[in-house]
């Protein structure tokens, strides 16, 4: 899932599981699914075992850590966690947002990390929101995607969870060549703050489990590619050949 994105800890560190990720997932890609309905997951037999994969981490590891983390948390402290991290991603969306052209997202953006950071005690107060500035989350991939990069098929990745041929390019840009507030933040001070995302995006995650039904990978899948769909369309959605009566969601985190 996306949030163990940040397991990498530093950007090389990253930059090397994510390749490293592309090339075991390279070499299964002969597991095609045999539906021809399935034309946007050709390879289900590999992001099915790799999603397998991902759960048992994270139930056997990381949900027990999100589900302390929520036990001793005082909701205030929690929000406050969310938002600063938030903050720190305020410069990669004010660079995506100047390569897709948006004028008005760019200066939100700016405002945010402006605001946020001066009058929000270094971002733990959303102060931005305050003065009707909400986040516009932009990414490399929503920069292809404005570009008219097709998303290629999905794919699920050890570790980094659901993403698309579009999407993993995407990151592996935003980690080696955007310019990102992490920089910025020296070892080992941001190999811990890197672990405090994660149990944070996690424990934030768990309400939204309520919501799944049915098959599980089946659900994270439609639902993240509604969600990235209606992120790079800002908001329209378009026809979802995965989207049913029973199962159209989009889901902010997923």
């Amino acid at each position: 899932m996306k949030f163990l994105t940040a397991f990498a800890g530093a950007r090389h560190g990253r930059v090397a599981l994510v390749l490293l990720t592309f090339l075991a997932a390279n070499h299964a890609l002969a597991q095609q699914s045999k539906d021809p309905k399935d034309e946007r997951d050709p390879w289900e037999g590999w992001n099915r075992n790799v999603y397998a994969f991902n759960e048992f981490i994270d139930d056997w590891f990381l949900r027990p850590v999100a589900e302390g983390y929520r036990f001793i948390t005082p909701d205030f402290v929690d929000k406050g966690v969310t938002n600063f991290f938030t903050n720190l991603g305020e410069l990669n969306n004010f660079v995506n947002s100047v390569l897709q052209l948006k004028g008005e997202s760019a200066v939100v953006a700016l405002g945010r990390f402006t605001y946020n950071t001066t009058f929000g005690l270094g971002g733990l107060i959303d102060v931005g929101t305050a003065f009707d500035l909400p986040e516009r989350p932009e990414d490399l991939g929503q920069t292809l995607g404005y570009w008219g990069v097709g998303s290629g098929p999905y794919l699920v990745l050890p570790f980094l969870g659901p993403s698309t041929g579009r999407d993993f390019g995407g990151l592996v840009g935003d980690l080696t060549v955007m310019p990102s507030t992490w920089d910025y933040i020296e070892s080992p001070e941001n190999y811990y703050m890197r672990g405090l995302q994660i149990v944070d995006k996690r424990a934030d995650l768990i309400p939204a489990e309520s919501f799944i039904s049915g098959d599980s990978y089946t659900f994270v899948r439609n639902a993240y590619l509604q969600r990235r769909q209606f992120l790079i369309n800002d908001g329209k959605v378009e026809s979802d050949p995965f989207a049913n009566d029973d199962n159209d969601v989009m889901l902010d985190n997923f």
